[in-house]
């Protein structure tokens, strides 16, 4: 997700007001973010469309997972994809927004990763492992850029009900020989609030580490 402003002047420091700042929620294909000529095309193509001058106020990196699979059943190959995935991806759109983050007055960078960096989720050994060189990367940023006003946070974030959770569910299902809904239970048990987290509750969370009203907040792993 991008986040580009069209006038310099920043608002009020508790408010995100929409004349502000034009948000384009777009799927990067993963083909395009292995090639760096393609990742700069997509980007000055949304700069046209949007009409958007050369800053850019907020950078959202995210991406789906790698397959599930146990360590002996996977491939140089599968580490390689996973790596590509999970990590190059993030490094390629952020080394590309660079320069136009540097020209807004509120720039802030956010990555999603997971909560499996803290404990790792079983059969999830490319994910759980390839997601921890984002949070390094993440860490050493938040270093790197913070002199220059430019913040960068992620999100660690749980047992969250979305499409991917969906079919990590089915697959753990089909391993284990029983129902979704089984494995959902199992899942909720073992969580304090008893249920999965919403999109929507993720969304705020996000939202906030990204506004203005988070601005000594840098370098920080939100679970």
């Amino acid at each position: 997700s991008l986040r580009a402003h069209r006038q310099r002047r920043a608002p009020h420091a508790l408010e995100l007001r929409a004349e502000h700042v034009i948000v384009l929620l777009e799927q990067l294909d993963q083909r395009i973010a292995e090639h760096k000529w393609a990742v700069r095309v997509w980007f000055r193509s949304k700069q046209r469309e949007h009409r958007i001058g050369g800053g850019l106020d907020i950078l959202v990196t995210n991406s789906g997972g790698p397959p599930p699979a146990p360590f002996d059943h996977t491939s140089d190959a599968d580490w390689i994809a996973a790596t590509d995935l999970l990590l190059l991806s993030t490094v390629r759109i952020i080394r590309l927004a660079l320069p136009h983050l540097r020209q807004s007055t509120i720039p802030a960078i956010l990555t999603i990763t997971s909560a499996a960096v803290k404990q790792p989720i079983p059969n999830l050994i490319l994910s759980n492992s390839v997601r921890l060189a984002v949070v390094g990367l993440t860490k050493t940023l938040s270093q790197e850029l913070a002199g220059e006003g430019i913040r960068v946070n992620s999100i660690l974030p749980g047992w969250t009900y979305t499409e991917r959770v969906d079919h990590l569910v089915k697959a753990r299902a089909q391993q284990n020989q029983s129902s979704p809904e089984t494995e959902i239970a199992a899942i909720t048990a073992a969580i304090p609030m008893q249920r999965m987290g919403t999109p929507e509750e993720f969304a705020n969370v996000a939202v906030f580490l990204c506004s203005p009203a988070a601005g000594y907040v840098n370098g920080e792993m939100v679970p």
